[in-house]
């Protein structure tokens, strides 16, 4: 999956407050990250070649020692599908933010929201519904450390729009297979019982070749059209 966002991080750093009245009245700054600390939050499951494919922009910094850093990005997730129920299915798929080097007990990572992300500049998809993109912490001690590490997890719920499918996928297909129960008012000796039957049989493999260039390439589940 591949998803344009950004990523909201907040924290405090008590090593950059400063008293706004003894320079000149500033009270926030803008600090290229690279300078400062900042939390190694990256998208563990990432399909990306450079892993990381955030822009790496300013951090906001308030004289109370408030940090905001707001990279933008192009996220490539891995994602399992199950496509049982095409064209009629829906699809989770997870984005599991974390830090890579700090434990839990070092970084603690709080979800501002368990609705998720904010989708107000969500631009809508010719092709899913976006039906939601709740957000769960999750606190998991792996086998190779004996300190727990925090993730963020993100579940992007889609639906797939059926209207394309429909009239030019299901519609055809019960057209042509009823067109079958024609041959049997034909008589037996009927040369066009034949070339009927032999019509159907092609015109359903050929939408049977638009049902296979029209799901991704997968071995875990056969779609129930496909079996039909």
């Amino acid at each position: 999956m591949l998803i344009v966002a950004s990523i909201v991080e907040e924290w405090n750093d008590y090593n950059l407050r400063w008293n706004e009245s003894e320079y000149g009245g500033v009270k926030d700054l803008r600090i290229t990250p690279n300078k400062i600390w900042r939390p190694d939050v990256l998208m563990y499951n990432s399909a990306d070649e450079g892993f990381d494919g955030t822009y790496h922009t300013n951090v906001v910094v308030k004289n109370n020692g408030s940090c905001l850093y707001v990279p933008p990005g192009i996220f490539k997730s891995t994602c399992k599908i199950d496509i049982t129920w095409f064209p009629f299915d829906d699809q989770h798929c997870e984005m599991k933010f974390g830090s890579w080097t700090y434990d839990g007990n070092q970084l603690d990572l709080v979800l501002k929201s368990e609705d998720g992300g904010d989708l107000s500049n969500f631009i809508t998809n010719g092709e899913w519904f976006l039906l939601g993109m709740p957000g769960k912490k999750n606190t998991i001690t792996y086998q190779c450390c004996p300190e727990p590490y925090v993730d963020v997890t993100f579940t992007i719920k889609i639906r797939r729009r059926t209207l394309y499918y429909f009239f030019n996928l299901i519609v055809p297909c019960v057209l042509i297979s009823s067109m079958a129960l024609l041959g049997f008012t034909l008589p037996p000796d009927s040369g066009e019982k034949l070339t009927l039957g032999v019509t159907i049989l092609l015109s359903l493999t050929v939408f049977l070749n638009l049902v296979a260039e029209s799901m991704p390439t997968t071995s875990d589940a056969v779609p129930l059209i496909g079996a039909f």
